[in-house]
């Protein structure tokens, strides 16, 4: 569209115009293209107010002629984003922006995953993996509101996270340019310490104590923790130092504490008999499950780059949400969509961590996972004992359980011998190879010699 705007002046010259008059546009016109070279390319840089952003500013304009524009974005951190913002203007920033998207997190991210039962390796709630996506998306929306050039952010080479960046930014905007600090030639620190080395020499104030130099992503969903003793798997975490969410199990209250949970579509709308919005229903869950020292988790994990890593996650609420809502699909769901929902979600979590959210596979599995979760509405009562969870009642209008029928005691929906033939259909298989074994005299069928067993 630009590109036909400024082919409008060609159809003026065709006019009959003063001589001088065509003379002196064309002197006017190198000026302004001047003034338009001397302005600076623009590169939006994901800006959290730790220790590897904080450094990333002074680097970039060390390294690259770009004016830097921080975007923060608020997942529910609990950080003092007025503090941050000052800091990455007094560190360099040309702009920062701050943006509130816990809401938006909470519904288009996490509410997916809760649907889904999505968990990495049996374990990760995929706190850090669900919100990958949204950041990235969110960035793109600031470089093009911007006019900026590049996008920059401060995921290491060995991780995870540059993968989700730089997959939404790819889905959304292959033209921008992606600078990679941890992988630039450019970039000469391979530490944290050295990190804070070149804050420490540039007299810019370190973010963080030195002893408490933990990788550690937070958001309302949870609260991970690298680094430190963690990185030799033969230690036990030091609990008391790190947690900042979740009671240690031990510490907790001995009388424990219910809790319980309303839903509706598979989406919780309310605690304790207590309607809430998304986010205060989650910061509702993270306080009753935080002191009730649930939800930690010590995974050795496999990274979508080849290696292993060692993290502890704290994810007090989710683990609550994630508990209860399996335990309604249990209640809610025929046995063929609970099997085969099973299977999705294992491909789901895959996909989320891989950074592979905004993929027409991915879309389409949230598709039937939101079918799946059409009558999934009722409530869950959940027993919290220090670190643990389990259940303790749950209702819907929709259940498939049926007493009459589950019952021992015989009822009218079901008599014992409709059993006789379904076994005999079910086991026809079986039966027919037995057969088949014994009349060829090999196989599992054919007599042998059995091991003597006690006859008293």
């Amino acid at each position: 569209m630009a590109v036909k705007a400024k082919a409008e002046p060609k159809a003026e010259t065709k006019e009959k115009a003063p001589a001088k008059a065509s003379v002196k546009a064309p002197a006017k016109a190198p000026a302004k293209a001047k003034a338009a070279k001397s302005k600076k390319d623009k590169v939006v840089l994901a800006y959290s107010g730790g220790l590897d952003t904080t450094v990333i500013i002074p680097w970039l304009k060390e390294n690259y002629d770009y004016d830097v524009v921080a975007v923060c974005i608020d997942l529910g951190q609990g950080d003092d984003w007025k503090k941050i913002k000052q800091r990455a203007l007094d560190t360099g920033a040309s702009e920062c922006y701050v943006v509130d998207a816990r809401e938006e997190y909470i519904t288009d991210y996490v509410y997916p995953a809760l649907k889904a039962n999505a968990i990495y390796e049996d374990r990760y709630l995929l706190g850090t993996s669900t919100a990958r996506p949204l950041i990235g998306k969110i960035l793109v929306e600031y470089a093009r509101q911007c006019g900026a050039v590049a996008i920059s952010h401060g995921a290491t080479g060995k991780g995870n996270d540059q993968i989700r960046f730089e997959l939404t930014i790819k889905a959304f905007a292959p033209d921008l340019k992606i600078i990679a600090a941890w992988r630039d030639d450019k970039w000469n620190m391979d530490s944290r310490e050295a990190e804070i080395k070149f804050l420490e020499d540039r007299k810019i104030p370190v973010p963080m104590k030195k002893d408490q130099s933990y990788s550690r992503d937070e958001n309302i969903w949870h609260l991970s923790h690298e680094g430190l003793e963690l990185e030799e798997t033969e230690n036990e975490p030091n609990w008391k130092h790190m947690l900042q969410l979740t009671t240690v199990p031990e510490e907790a209250p001995e009388s424990g504490e219910y809790v319980k949970i309303d839903f509706e579509k598979g989406i919780p709308v309310a605690v304790n008999g207590k309607k809430m919005k998304p986010l205060a229903l989650l910061m509702e869950l993270n306080k009753i499950g935080g002191r009730n020292g649930v939800g930690l988790v010590d995974i050795v994990e496999n990274r979508v780059v080849g290696m292993k890593s060692r993290g502890v996650y704290e994810t007090p609420g989710g683990s609550i949400l994630y508990f209860a809502h399996e335990m309604l699909d249990h209640l809610c769901l025929d046995r063929d969509t609970y099997f085969f929902k099973q299977q999705v979600s294992l491909k789901m979590s895959e996909l989320i961590y891989n950074g592979r959210w905004f993929t027409k596979l991915m879309e389409s599995l949230m598709a039937f996972m939101d079918s799946t979760q059409e009558n999934v509405t009722g409530w869950v009562k959940l027993k919290l004992y220090k670190g643990s969870i389990r259940g303790a009642g749950s209702h819907s209008a929709y259940s498939l359980y049926n007493a009459n029928i589950a019952s021992f005691t015989t009822g009218d929906l079901y008599d014992h011998k409709d059993a006789d033939g379904f076994i005999t259909l079910f086991g026809l298989p079986l039966k027919v190879r037995a057969m088949m074994e014994q009349s060829v005299g090999e196989g599992q069928a054919v007599p042998k010699k059995s091991k003597k067993r006690p006859t008293e």
